[in-house]
Formats: C-alpha cells, structure tokens, sequence
C-alpha cells in the first residue's frame, strides 16, 4: 500500500501565508463554534491553544480547552489512554484501537452525549485527524488506510487549524522540552513529517465546515488566534486586529483525492 507523498515545493504546506479552505463539511448549528487544533508533535497545538484560550477571556469569550474523545461519557476512553499512544506510528494494533473503539465510536455517540460546555467554546487540542495522518505516516496501517476512506463520517469541527513547521524549527523546540517521547524524535524526521503533513493537508480536511493552515514560524500564537476567532465569528470589535491579515482561499477540491 503506497505512503502518501510529501507536499511538493510551492504546495500550501511551504507557503508562508496562512491557507483556508472551504470545504463545506460540517454544518453550522445554534451551537458554539467548536475548534480543532491540530499537527504534527512540536508543531505549537498547546502553544495556539494557550494563546487562543487567553484571547478568548481578554475579550470576554467563554472558552474551554478539551482533549481526547469529544462524547461526555465515551466508555473506552479510560482503557484507551492505558495505551503508549507515543509508540502510534509503529503500531497498528494502537492505531486501529484508537481509530475504531476510539473515534469511530466517539462519532456516533457525541450526537447523543455531545460535550458539556455550557455556553463555552470548544478548543479541541488533537482529534483523529492527527491519528490518522500518523497511522498513514508510520505503517502505512490498513486501519488508517479504512479510516481515510470513511473519513467523512468521524465527528467534524466547525474550524479545523492544522500547524505545520519546519524539521529545524521542530528539532530545536525539542532541545527545549524536558521531556522527550519516541513519538517527538520520531516526528522530526524530515521523511515522516512530510508523509504526516501531506495526509492532513490533502487527505483530512473535507468534513470539516473551514480549515486554516499555519506555518508557525511565520506567525506568532497571538497572531493565528485573531485569524482564527476572525473566522469563527467570534473576534469582538474590542480586540484589534493587524492589518495585512489575508487569507488564500482554496476551493474544496483542491486537496488530493
């Protein structure tokens, strides 16, 4: 089974502008905005996700960080955390645990037991999408390749932000971590990290209703935010916005089938 391949020069994972594509997946509901962020290990998730979450209370916005399963009440989630998720990317008995009894589940019972956010936002720090590029990456594992095909049916986001960097700028965030897993020294092998970001940037995007794409060296955290309340609806007039904020817009069938 062929890898996915790596972007190639000039594609939307090496321009330095921000990318947004209409996909036209999820629909918008009376709900708040729920927002994905997500990437490759050492890409900035928490780092955006801090910053995202402090715009939010300067302005007066609810918001709450979530991780994991989106369903209030998933029952597998407790036996899947006892899993070495770091290890992912060399197994396909971890990948398919989490793509089927994980997310798949997760799926079908967060439109019954959806989250418990009260009038919050919703910033959900990692969700399939990066199981599935790592399962693709990795293996590729037949699991991830069954799971790509069906991808439309796992939950979707109202804005889906996926990070991408590059090796170097990975590598010398790694030296500054204190800890390191097998997953973050995996994920800055140039080879690996272009199979992950081609399937993100190609592959996982349509179900969700917009996706933004960030380089995060070109753009600091405060940065990406306001593009990123901008376009969920939820930038107030109080909060400034910089000037040459632009957005390239991608039609829907521009990422590879």
């Amino acid at each position: 089974m062929p890898r996915p391949s790596a972007p190639p020069p000039g594609d939307a994972a090496r321009r330095n502008r921000p990318v947004r594509w209409l996909a036209g997946g999820a629909g918008r509901s009376s709900r708040r905005p729920r927002i994905l962020i997500d990437g490759l290990d050492l890409s900035g998730k928490t780092t955006l996700t801090d910053a995202l979450l402090t715009m939010c209370a300067a302005q007066g916005t609810a918001a709450v960080r979530h991780r994991g399963m989106l369903a209030e009440h998933h029952p597998l989630e407790t036996l899947l955390k006892r899993l070495p998720l770091a290890h992912q990317y060399e197994s396909s008995g971890i990948t398919t645990a989490y793509l089927v009894g994980g997310f798949a589940l997760d799926a079908l019972l967060v439109r019954v037991d959806p989250p418990q956010c009260g009038d919050a936002v919703l910033v959900q720090e990692g969700y399939v999408d990066r199981t599935m590029a790592v399962g693709l990456a990795g293996g590729p594992f037949l699991s991830a390749a069954l799971a790509l095909w069906a991808a439309r049916h796992f939950a979707a986001f109202d804005v889906a932000v996926y990070l991408h960097a590059s090796p170097e700028a990975r590598r010398a965030r790694m030296l500054r971590r204190q800890r390191v897993d097998v997953g973050d020294r995996n994920s800055v092998e140039e080879g690996f990290a272009g199979r992950f970001n081609s399937a993100l940037l190609h592959h996982l995007g349509r179900r969700h209703h917009t996706v933004l794409v960030f380089d995060t060296e070109q753009y600091t955290p405060q940065e990406m935010a306001r593009q990123i309340l901008s376009v969920a609806g939820l930038l107030s007039e109080e909060t400034q916005r910089p000037s040459g904020d632009g957005f390239e817009l991608v039609g829907p069938a521009t990422p590879a089938p």
